[in-house]
C-alpha cells in the first residue's frame, strides 16, 4: 500500500489476524485468525490457554519443557490454536462459519485443517508456513484454495 490508497480487502483483513495476534498468550508464537463472509468479519481468534486457566506466561511452557518441536504433538500444550478459537467464538454465539474464508497468521496445523474441512471453509489466506505437512496437505485434498499472503513488513521508523 502506497501514500493515500486504501488497503486491499486481503490486506485488510491480513491486518486485522496480525493485530489479533497480538492478544496471543503463547510464548512460542503470536498467532491470530480471522473469519470472514462477504467482507465482514464473523469470528476472530489468537493463540492461547482457555478462558479461566493459567497462560503459559505464568506457568511455562509445557512444549519448551518436554524439547518438542514445532508442528508435533499438538496434544501437549495448554493453548488452543487461533483457528480453533475463531471456530469455538462462532459456534458460541450460534454463526455458522460455511463458506467463510479463513485469514491467518499462520499455515493452519493437521488438526485445525481438519477442523476447517468440516467447518465448510472454502478459502485460506495464510501468512507464514508451519511445520505439519499434513494439514497443508488435507487442505489440498479437500479442494479448499490456499493463498500465500505474506505479514505485513514492518515500517522501518
Amino acid at each position: 500500500m502506497h501514500g493515500d490508497e486504501r488497503p486491499s480487502w486481503s490486506e485488510y483483513f491480513r491486518s486485522i489476524a496480525e493485530l489479533v495476534a497480538q492478544r496471543s498468550t503463547c510464548i512460542r508464537r503470536k498467532v491470530g485468525a480471522v473469519l470472514v463472509r462477504d467482507k465482514h468479519i464473523v469470528a476472530t481468534g489468537y493463540n492461547g490457554a482457555p478462558s479461566g486457566i493459567r497462560h503459559c506466561a505464568e506457568v511455562g511452557c509445557l512444549r519448551d519443557k518436554l524439547k518438542v518441536p514445532s508442528g508435533e504433538r499438538h496434544e501437549l500444550c495448554r493453548g488452543l490454536h487461533a483457528e480453533q478459537n475463531a471456530i469455538i467464538q462462532a459456534a458460541t454465539h450460534g454463526v455458522s462459519i460455511i463458506g467463510c474464508d479463513l485469514y491467518c497468521t499462520n499455515m493452519p496445523c493437521s488438526i485445525c485443517s481438519k477442523m476447517l474441512i468440516n467447518a465448510q471453509v472454502k478459502r485460506i489466506y495464510y501468512g507464514e508456513g508451519y511445520a505439519d505437512p499434513l494439514g497443508e496437505e488435507m487442505l489440498n485434498e479437500a479442494g479448499i484454495e490456499l493463498i500465500h499472503l505474506p505479514v505485513a513488513e514492518k515500517i522501518a521508523e
